[in-house]
């Protein structure tokens, strides 16, 4: 029985982002007035059935550790 899994990359603190700069960039050239501090990551998920396997994954294969964080939002069906 698998677990279907997300998990969230995104850039580490003080880590330049330029999707998130080019975004926020944007925002105001559309007319979206006060946003700040945008960064851009990814969602991934998966079906997994050891889900105690999940942080390993994201440490070797899912993140960058030097430059990505990972925080693993949902372990639900």
């Amino acid at each position: 029985m698998s677990t279907r899994a997300r998990v969230l990359v995104r850039p580490k603190a003080g880590i330049l982002d330029p999707q998130g700069v080019a975004v926020q960039r944007a925002l105001p050239a559309l007319g979206f007035e006060g946003v700040t501090n945008v960064h851009v990551g990814r969602l991934i998920e998966l079906d997994i059935e050891d889900p105690t396997q999940l942080p390993a994954m994201c440490e070797k294969l899912l993140a960058n550790p030097l430059i990505e964080e990972f925080e693993i939002v949902s372990d639900e069906a």
